[in-house]
């Protein structure tokens, strides 16, 4: 940024640098070297590591650019920042007056910037204004209510939740570039006459770029504070601060550090004045003063200050206002001697003052002083007057003026006095002697003050008048300037009118600027007098000044105008506001009395308002010029609007030039082109009042196309060419809006409607209007007469009772267009009164996205409330104050769905009948409604689900859990109790929960559980999941016999034995005679297993497997294995033959079972007997032989007897039973039958 100073301050550059190995810092200067040590102090902060560069005391010749350079063996690094010295006094050579200023506008030239901030969004119906929200967030809870009150808001809590979500994302964006910003103040005019507000931030970056925005424009500030606009720094406090205030000065002001807003503050200048100032006020210790003022317009609230701040009601202060508004009252309360002081009322710009006097003792001498200290008070009673700090004397006399305006001087001379822009002790410092101008002659005497003299600022060349009044009209006095005696022939008018005493200068010059004083009977009263000589112009030349300069493009415009002021006086040239400085275009010329400008080779966008600013010390003049530069017109604007396209003419028009050069517009010359050929035929010039144009030389069926050029005094612009242009088709209107019944009665309908959106290209000529009688499907036209020319009309052809619908068709050149949709039903019936509420209103039922509501329709009581033709629904977030239909058409059904609702969302709901006479009452619920699912625990769908899982390793673990709850629910994986690793990915949704490890490994082995839980209650699911591979095969295999036929096994256990405690194994073996492998163990936990039935002479191999969930391992095989047989004789010993009886008595092998069976479906009863010789088998039902009963098949086949009953019946149900007989014995089994229903 650039650095600005006045001749005299500090500048002082930082540079924060880095690199490895640490860099050299060098710094230098555009124009001169930095040699001098005293000039230029260079230093490093140690705790900050910050290279310093200072300036102590600024001169106009160290206006430069300065660079710091920083280099180490890897590079170089260059930043520079420019220095811009204001000179305080003008040189004495000419030379240097007119080359300084001049250097100082070339650097200016280099550092303008004019930037606009993004301006906020207007605010829209119904909506929170953005103004209001900016100001909320920068403001304390305490105002939100004054603040609120100021934008019409009488309730702003429904905003706290918005409110606390803007905070947060602005102290983000805050974080970005300072630490903490606090104790914001918003903006308040004080009593000297400046606005100010500030902010306590501590920034990231010391160098971050702090801009002020007024309305969204960038505006330029010092921190010198003479400024228009100030700003002060005091450690982490900034002060910003307006001077001169102005009505224009009211806008909406932004402090951004960087991008980012950090105090936002509405400055609004009320148009009011005080038309009862505020009092003087003389009070005893411990008694209570009222300051009171009446204002011109009411207004809510105005400022009260003291010397040493703002006043806000609280304990000591009781600050009221009437009910008109009008009047506002100020209480101290039980006041004390430090009480003692000036008090403003500030409303707006304007202000008044009064003074509060805290006398200690009643019986003490009158006139004292009142805002002198306890210690001169003191004085005063015992009698003792001596000197103030100003010079006057002391006084007896009662000071308060009769106006009360606080304007009269303190004639104790208080150190503590302020002057006209209420600044405390900044010049009576100055203005301090040692001891009175006119010594005290008398010290006791009854002459008092009661006015004493004011300080007076006056201009060269007004009239002056000092005035005073004493307590007696008899007394005489004598005035003094500078302590020398006055007299009439020292140029001044001395009166004397009663009690009061008056100087009068008629023509002031700079040599009347003096201390004078007036002195009767040993009193005296002092004030200065302040002659200003700020910049003059002529009025025969500023009026000649203020006329406008037209020139034509590439001529050169001049301006010059002489004025007059006391030196030095600074000269600017303005253009648009911006800032004109010397260059290939710009010619300034000033002199000490006179300045001219020249612009040369103007063009038509220097057009403006030119503008020259005279300030001095004592204030400033602006005249005001303006520069006209004529040209040629640009071109017409489009877009080219087709009003007619007939069969033999074509009409449209276009917009007039965005710049008419200055001129009006004379006319616009127009060619035309036919599609297809080359040539271009002028058709004319034609006024430019209007820009519109009608060919009716064209052919049917042709496109043609146009060039409008526009003409002034000064040329012919560019062309604007259209598009083509068809003549002679027929392009038909689209349709109009449906009809809309505006009322209905017995013996009319009046309807409305509107026009279509596709003209076809011509202008709309009339509506043809049909009606159907509802019941059939005939439509027949209402205007007999011809078309309607109106968007409206009444249809009195209706039958009373009878049901109509309505559509029309609009019509243009080329003949009538479609029509559009038929309106509702409308009867021909008088106006019906309003329905009543919906009863028995009810949520029928709900889901994240909708509610279902059911109602029943209103009663209709005769005369009161009629019958309900249809329903609206409407429904309102809870956050929004305003009602939404859901149904943009009334619904005829009793009940209706909600569609797209948020989840989780709150939201009212209404519904309201409607009819032809108006819409009735909503009917609402007492609660508002959550757009979920009724709740329901949580519960698995799939009851099938796994609970264990073998996965390869390596492969994916994918666990989908399918589940069902409302609300939706918090979902929680935990593997063996603990939570899940970072690479497990879960994806859950209110249907189900997805588990997925894209890579396994062994550890993921465990249980895993999902733990569903909402408002309702809670469920979770367990699945083991087991990773693995296929195991490796065991060691060596050993063979062993110990006992004949048999041999033992023993291996060593495979390496994934202590890794997966679900491996086993498993032995096979095959011989030398049947040659094939069998198993002959299975599920082995250790490392032995014996095989038997070992054969001697046969030759024996093993193989021993790994088997775990995954499958068998590559198995491991012993070395073969045999024994040999011994041969023995063989011998064989015959049995003697014996013979065997088989025969046996009868018996059940699977008895009669109890059964049951449904009534009309077959039964079969069986059961298995044996018996040698086979038995006879008899069927009984209640001891009733059924052999023979056909409504029974008996089977005995093979030894397995059954009975089929073919229709079970309810005669049916009974004992049965099966009887067994032979030669050698009986038998008999038994059951019963129940026959169900």
């Amino acid at each position: 940024m650039p650095l600005t100073l006045q001749q005299g301050k500090k500048a002082v550059f930082k540079a924060m640098v880095s690199g490895v190995p640490a860099p050299k810092v060098i710094w230098t200067r555009n124009k001169d070297d930095m040699n001098d040590a005293e000039k230029y102090k260079v230093r490093l902060d140690e705790r900050s590591k910050e290279y310093i560069l200072e300036v102590p005391d600024v001169q106009p010749e160290q206006s430069d650019t300065y660079k710091c350079t920083v280099t180490n063996e890897f590079g170089e690094a260059v930043s520079t920042a420019i220095l811009n010295v204001i000179p305080v006094k003008a040189k004495k050579t000419g030379d240097n007056d007119d080359q300084g200023p001049q250097d100082f506008r070339s650097m200016l030239k280099k550092t303008a910037v004019k930037t606009k901030k993004k301006p906020l969004p207007p605010p829209k119906e119904g909506e929170i204004d953005p103004k209001l929200l900016e100001l909320l967030l920068c403001a304390p809870r305490k105002d939100y209510e004054k603040i609120c009150y100021d934008f019409g808001v009488t309730d702003f809590r429904w905003m706290l939740k918005r409110l606390k979500q803007l905070k947060k994302e602005r102290e983000d964006e805050q974080a970005k570039v300072v630490e903490a910003v606090e104790e914001v103040k918003q903006i308040e005019v004080n009593p000297n006459g400046k606005a100010e507000f500030s902010v306590d931030m501590k920034l990231l970056d010391p160098n971050s770029a702090i801009n002020l925005y007024k309305d969204g424009v960038l505006v330029s500030y010092s921190d010198d504070e003479n400024a228009k606009h100030c700003l002060k720094r005091d450690g982490t406090k900034y002060v910003f601060s307006i001077k001169d205030l102005k009505p224009e000065d009211a806008g909406f002001y932004q402090l951004d550090v960087e991008d980012a807003n950090v105090l936002t503050t509405d400055f609004k200048i009320p148009a009011v004045e005080f038309a009862a100032q505020l009092k003087d006020v003389r009070v005893f210790e411990g008694e209570d003063a009222v300051f009171q003022c009446v204002l011109s317009t009411p207004l809510n609230k105005i400022t009260w200050s003291s010397e040493k701040g703002s006043l806000n009601d609280e304990d000591k202060y009781e600050i009221t206002v009437s009910e008109d508004k009008l009047t506002h009252t100020m209480k101290v309360k039980k006041c004390e001697i430090k009480d003692t002081g000036t008090y403003y009322g500030i409303a707006g710009i304007t202000s008044s003052k009064a003074s509060l006097t805290v006398e200690v003792d009643p019986n003490a001498q009158r006139g004292q002083q009142g805002d002198k200290s306890g210690e001169d008070l003191s004085h005063l009673q015992k009698g003792d007057v001596g000197t103030s700090d100003d010079g006057s004397g002391g006084s007896g006399g009662k000071t308060e003026g009769e106006d009360g305006d606080g304007k009269d001087k303190n004639l104790l001379g208080d150190e503590n006095d302020t002057d006209k822009d209420g600044d405390a002790n900044k010049d009576d410092k100055k203005k301090s002697r040692a001891k009175p101008l006119v010594p005290d002659t008398t010290t006791d005497c009854t002459i008092q003050f009661v006015s004493g003299l004011s300080d007076t600022t006056a201009n060269v060349g007004a009239r002056v008048e000092l005035s005073c009044k004493l307590s007696s009209e008899t007394a005489a006095g004598k005035w003094y300037k500078n302590g020398k005696l006055l007299t009439e022939e020292d140029g001044v008018t001395i009166v004397k009118d009663g009690a009061c005493h008056r100087l009068i200068i008629n023509c002031c010059s700079k040599e009347d600027a003096a201390v004078y004083c007036f002195e009767a009977e040993g009193r005296k009263s002092e004030a200065t007098l302040t002659i200003q000589d700020p910049p003059k112009i002529d009025l025969d030349a500023l009026g000649r000044f203020s006329q406008p300069v037209i020139i034509k493009a590439g001529e050169t415009a001049e301006w010059k105008l002489p004025f007059s002021g006391g030196a030095p006086i600074t000269v600017q040239w303005y253009k648009e506001d911006d800032k004109l400085l010397p260059g290939l275009n710009v010619k300034i010329e000033t002199s000490e009395t006179e300045s001219q400008l020249r612009l040369t080779k103007c063009q038509r966008k220097d057009s403006g308002e030119v503008k020259l600013k005279l300030k001095n010390e004592y204030g400033t003049f602006e005249a005001i010029s303006k520069l006209i530069v004529l040209d040629k017109p640009t071109p017409p604007q489009g877009p080219v609007d087709i009003m007619e396209s007939a069969v033999t003419s074509v009409e449209f028009k276009w917009r007039p030039p965005k710049d008419n050069g200055g001129c009006p517009i004379v006319s616009y010359m127009i060619e035309r082109q036919q599609i297809g050929r080359n040539k271009w035929t002028n058709l004319g010039d034609f006024p430019g009042g209007n820009p519109s144009y009608k060919d009716s030389d064209v052919d049917p069926g042709r496109r043609y196309c146009y060039r409008i050029r526009a003409k002034n005094a000064e040329g012919i612009s560019d062309y604007l060419q259209t598009e083509d242009i068809p003549a002679g088709v027929l392009r038909y209107p689209g349709p109009p809006s449906a009809p809309k019944v505006v009322s209905a009665f017995k013996d009319c309908i009046n309807l409305t409607w509107c026009p279509p959106c596709d003209t076809g290209g011509t202008k709309i000529v009339g509506y043809n209007l049909e009606k159907n009688k509802k019941g059939n499907n005939y439509w027949s036209l209402v205007n007999q007469g011809g078309p309607i020319k109106d968007t409206k009309f009444s249809v009195k052809d209706v039958i009373e009772g009878a049901a109509y619908e309505f559509r029309v068709s609009a019509i243009n050149l080329s003949g009538p267009g479609d029509p559009c949709l038929p309106c509702e039903t409308v009867y021909a019936r008088d106006p019906l009164k309003p329905p009543g509420k919906v009863t028995e209103l009810k949520l029928a039922s709900s889901s994240y996205t909708t509610f279902s509501l059911a109602w029943i329709k209103p009663k209709e009581i005769k005369e009161v409330q009629d019958e309900a033709q249809g329903y609206f629904v409407e429904i309102r977030p809870i956050e929004s104050l305003d009602w939404t239909r859901c149904n943009s058409t009334p619904i005829t059904q009793t009940s209706y769905t909600v569609l797209g609702l948020k989840a989780m969302a709150t939201y009212w709901l209404r519904v309201i009948a409607t009819n032809y006479g108006g819409d009735g009452e909503p009917q609402g619920f007492d609660n508002y409604f959550i757009a979920m699912p009724p709740p329901v625990r949580p519960k698995f769908k799939n009851r099938n689900m796994k609970t264990f899982m073998v996965v390869r390793l390596g492969y994916t673990v994918r666990l989908n859990i399918c589940f069902e709850a409302s609300p939706m629910p918090d979902i929680t994986w935990l593997k063996d109790g603990l939570p899940l690793g970072k690479h497990v990915t879960i994806t859950n949704s209110d249907k189900g929960s997805q588990l997925l490890i894209p890579v396994s490994e062994r550890n993921d082995t465990g249980i895993y559980t999902i733990i569903v839980k909402n408002i309702v209650g809670q469920e979770s699911f367990n699945v083991e999941v087991r990773v693995t591979d296929e195991p490796k095969p065991p060691g060596v295999v050993e063979l062993m016999q110990n006992t004949p036929g048999t041999v033992t096994l023993s291996w060593t256990s495979s390496p994934d034995e202590i890794r997966d405690d679900r491996l086993h194994y498993t032995v096979s073996k095959r011989d030398s005679f049947k040659r094939t492998w069998r198993t002959v163990a299975d599920n082995l936990y250790n490392n032995r297993f014996t095989v038997v039935n070992i054969l001697p002479g046969r030759e024996y191999n093993f193989r021993v497997f790994a088997k775990n969930d995954m499958g068998l391992s590559v198995p491991c095989t012993s070395p073969p294995f045999e024994t040999q047989k011994k041969k023995e004789r063989f011998s064989v010993k015959m049995q003697e033959p014996f013979s065997l009886d088989l025969q046996s008595p009868p018996s059940f092998i699977v008895p009669l079972k109890m059964r049951t069976a449904p009534q009309g479906y077959e039964c079969c009863m069986s059961c298995a007997v044996k018996g040698d010789p086979p038995p006879r088998v008899t069927w009984y039902r209640n001891n009733l032989s059924l052999n023979t009963n056909t409504n029974y098949y008996i089977t005995n086949v093979c030894g397995v007897c059954s009975l089929l009953v073919l229709h079970v019946g309810a005669k049916d149900s009974g004992e049965y039973k099966v009887v067994l007989e032979n030669t050698l014995g009986k038998a008999e089994s038994s059951m019963i039958l129940n026959v169900r229903e």
